[in-house]
């Protein structure tokens, strides 16, 4: 099944509908979700620990089918495509799909290989020269050629913290997917690599859709289009379950939200 069906550009290319997800439990860790994922535009989840920000953006590459226990009920499309269909390829779908952690995890590898890798084992079919190729494209795509043109077979652990970060980025990129994924991925740097982060994230929505999550509400609000806000509620059993409480321009999430609870966390009373 061919994952990649282009679609114009009003069309959304993520739909939630009705999701819930179980952690080894009769109790949803979120439930009731039902969102939409515009292309080419970032979306960002906000909202206090626990409610279910982190846990939708692993649906939508699959990543809880590898936690034991866990189930995904609900609908969930990618290009008009059932992400859970049992035809689907968890594997195809994160080519896809690709996701940038919290904290930079590059492979303990060279820097090139960190790129070459996933191209590799995906098929890529090029030349030695092909590869190059791409792995420079990928490392300028992610603002971070210039600093590392020069030391491509140096490991990429070696490199600093916000460097890590745009290498991985890179990695992502280089399978050529059309969503990035992005779980907190500043919390762990400094404001001046934030910053170039937030930038690089401006550029990369030129090819790419982005979905992030952030409790950094300035973030949020400067590099987002879209803001979902996450809230908790108890459940009948008495255990806290995520909810998606509104979703909507992110200038109208910050400065007139239809909701209470919204307002409520953007203003600093609670989270």
């Amino acid at each position: 099944m061919n994952l990649s069906n282009s679609i114009s550009d009003n069309q959304a290319v993520l739909k939630v509908e009705d999701v819930n997800v179980f952690y080894s439990s009769n109790s949803p860790a979120v439930a009731g979700v039902n969102l939409e994922i515009a292309k080419n535009q970032i979306t960002a989840f906000i909202g206090p620990s626990g409610c279910g920000k982190s846990t939708i953006l692993r649906c939508f590459n699959r990543l809880n089918d590898l936690i034991e226990g866990a189930k995904v009920r609900g609908k969930i499309t990618f290009n008009g495509h059932n992400l859970y269909d049992p035809k689907i390829d968890p594997v195809a779908v994160r080519r896809h799909i690709g996701m940038v952690f919290q904290r930079p995890n590059p492979f303990p590898k060279s820097i090139y290989e960190n790129i070459a890798f996933g191209p590799r084992i995906n098929g890529f079919k090029g030349s030695k020269n092909d590869m190059a190729d791409l792995v420079e494209k990928s490392l300028r795509s992610a603002a971070i050629w210039d600093e590392v043109k020069d030391k491509l077979n140096e490991s990429g652990l070696a490199l600093s913290g916000g460097q890590q970060q745009r290498l991985c980025i890179a990695r992502a990129i280089a399978v050529e997917p059309q969503v990035i994924l992005m779980d907190e991925p500043c919390s762990a740097l400094d404001p001046i690599s934030t910053l170039r982060i937030e930038e690089l994230m401006q550029e990369l929505k030129q090819k790419y859709t982005l979905v992030i999550v952030t409790h950094n509400m300035q973030q949020a609000s400067r590099s987002a289009d879209m803001t979902a806000f996450f809230n908790t509620e108890l459940s009948e059993t008495g255990k806290r379950t995520g909810k998606l409480v509104e979703i909507d321009r992110t200038s109208v999430i910050f400065s007139s939200p239809k909701q209470v609870a919204t307002e409520e966390y953007i203003s600093g009373r609670f989270g």
